[in-house]
């Protein structure tokens, strides 16, 4: 527990001016928030152990959803472990790096005990070799672009690390281009889900997910080699709910210090629905994404569903 109260503690000691949105630099053609890049290189030589279990999403695609749903079956349904500390110390965050005093996620986990659990929104081509190398586990959620897009700019907007999303106009022309932190959406999925064939990957999708929680909560007991019965598996569906991860303040991230994560501009839990792109899409916006994402799918066997 002492990770979380050094963490926030360190970001509240630390002088407010370091706290500002980062400017993107490219690290091998991908943009990524200029202290990563600072420090890739110690990012790029991290040790994973082959113990370690990987969550890898794209932004706003339902990281922390199935962090819970991890956690949760890990600890055999028991959520008072599950509730004993904040996500970002349960999933230590990989790459994430802030100006000194605030710690890495390299140096947290570095002191993180075995089995690790590790958040990361790197593209495949950017994962230390070193996790391959173990053969570590690893569990990707792929969410459709257009709510990946609406959730991601909203994030942005309140995400005070983060370059300023603009308008919405403009952002779906970043978006598109893939301008944004950890780069472009379709480079990403697709890299994700062509690694599957040489690496233990359990490639999920949000949108199933929220169709049927609890078929997919059993996907991911069996990739973890647990054996958990219906009534537990019941308790998990329920305490991860959209409804009961926003009301967890273990999940729902309002432990992080306001100059980082503004609550007040976005709630970091906003909707968590599938099909809210129609509330944001113009038409004309719409026929863009179409048409990028006819291109740039074709040729893969990988499928999305843009409503349910």
């Amino acid at each position: 527990m002492s990770q979380f109260w050094d963490y926030n503690q360190a970001i509240l000691d630390a002088p407010q001016e370091l706290f500002y949105r980062f400017q993107l630099i490219p690290v091998h053609g991908v943009p990524i928030m200029k202290p990563i890049a600072d420090n890739w290189e110690r990012i790029e030589a991290f040790q994973a152990r082959p113990d370690d279990l990987l969550v890898a999403t794209y932004p706003k695609a339902g990281t922390t959803w199935m962090q819970e749903i991890v956690d949760s079956i890990i600890n055999d349904g028991d959520l008072k472990k599950v509730k004993c500390a904040p996500m970002h110390v349960r999933f230590p965050f990989l790459e994430i790096c802030n100006p000194p005093p605030v710690p890495c996620g390299v140096d947290i986990l570095e002191g993180t005990t075995s089995p690790r659990k590790i958040k990361t929104h790197l593209p495949y081509e950017l994962i230390p070799r070193s996790f391959w190398e173990h053969d570590c586990k690893v569990i990707y959620v792929a969410r459709n672009a257009k709510d990946s897009a609406v959730s991601y700019y909203h994030f942005d907007l309140m995400e005070k690390t983060q370059p300023h999303p603009g308008t919405w106009e403009e952002y779906v022309g970043k978006f598109l281009k893939g301008n944004v932190p950890w780069g472009g959406w379709f480079d990403h999925v697709i890299g994700w889900w062509k690694a599957r064939a040489k690496h233990q990957i359990l490639y999920m999708f949000y949108e199933d997910m929220k169709e049927d929680p609890k078929r997919e909560i059993h996907k991911v007991m069996r990739f973890l080699g647990k054996d958990l019965t219906e009534d537990l598996l019941e308790k998990i569906c329920q305490h991860t709910s959209f409804k009961a991860m926003k009301e967890n303040p273990m999940a729902n991230y309002s432990t992080t210090p306001a100059s980082v994560l503004d609550q007040s501009i976005s709630k970091f839990m906003r909707k968590g629905e599938v099909s809210d792109w129609k509330n944001h899409f113009t038409v004309q916006q719409n026929e863009m994404l179409d048409a990028e994402y006819q291109k740039r799918m074709e040729g893969t066997d990988l499928k999305f569903r843009f409503s349910i």
